[in-house]
């Protein structure tokens, strides 16, 4: 259940990358996170009070998932955008992505004592090995911008990343709570420092567009997709399987990412494919070993 709800995850988000990346010219990136944030907490809202039995949450759960949501939200999102803008899409996806699951696994067995096996650390080798190589190979032009800043920033993000993951893990093996609450709680942490970074920065609000209809609709489909319904699946794999496996198999939203270019008709080379194939075998030994 874990794994596939990551899995599940990490295609919601390939899916939407293409969706947000299309916003991203009507939206600042701290706005845009803002709004796909406002409109998840709405949405899950509606799931939590009145699709769902109430679920009263202690004081401590709260704070630890708050806490979760503000530095793997708030702050990772923020430090992610920061080093696209520095050193571009192509090295920060490899370096966040790379370190991620690392900082988790590591993070897991301190703070949570969850320790990985041989045979699991094989296959978390192969899905980062293989996504490395698969980010270099697509954005070979993007590699050469430079910024010693930009790698710092992109490695904030995925400790970031794995302090959310971490934090969220033990939350689901200390106390009983679901997938949607636990999410919602989160996006509540994320979107409270955003709003505050927001203000800080005096970014714009508003998205900068001649058709705003279709524009808001676009952002709608997208954080259904991206962010409600991926957010949640996250938060339902962390319930049960081993925070740096997900934090894995999340990353094989790059590998997903070009079975999307592909339905859409794009061309996908060879060695891309073999590539491919090797993170699906270090996903498969993921599942196998769990």
């Amino acid at each position: 259940m874990g794994e596939i709800a990551a899995l599940s995850a990490a295609l919601c988000w390939a899916v939407s990358a293409r969706l947000f990346q299309v916003l991203g010219k009507a939206f600042s990136p701290l706005a845009l996170n803002f709004w796909k944030g406002c409109v998840s907490i709405g949405i899950l809202l509606v799931m939590t009070q009145v699709m769902l039995p109430a679920a009263p949450l202690s004081l401590t759960v709260w704070a630890w998932l708050l806490f979760s949501g503000a530095i793997g939200i708030g702050l990772g999102d923020t430090f992610f955008f920061q080093a696209l803008n520095k050193i571009g899409d192509a090295q920060t996806i490899l370096i966040a992505e790379t370190f991620a699951p690392v900082f988790t696994a590591l993070l897991a067995l301190a703070w949570i004592g969850e320790w990985l096996s041989w045979q699991q650390w094989l296959g978390v080798a192969l899905v980062i090995l293989s996504v490395d190589v698969i980010v270099k190979i697509q954005k070979r032009t993007a590699l050469t911008l430079f910024a010693p800043s930009g790698y710092v920033y992109a490695a904030l993000a995925a400790l970031c990343q794995a302090v959310g993951a971490v934090i969220s893990r033990d939350m689901f093996t200390s106390y009983q709570l679901d997938a949607f609450n636990a999410s919602l709680i989160r996006l509540l942490g994320g979107i409270g420092i955003i709003t505050v970074l927001m203000l800080l920065t005096k970014q714009q609000w508003l998205p900068k567009t001649e058709n705003k209809i279709k524009t808001w609709r676009l952002l709608a489909l997208a954080v259904i997709i991206g962010t409600a319904m991926a957010l949640t699946l996250q938060m339902l794999a962390f319930s049960h399987t081993k925070a740096a496996i997900v934090q894995t198999l999340l990353a094989a939203s790059v590998v997903f990412s070009l079975g999307v270019a592909w339905a859409l008709g794009e061309k996908v080379n060879s060695k891309t494919t073999l590539w491919s194939a090797l993170a699906l075998t270090g996903v498969g030994i993921l599942l196998w070993f769990d």
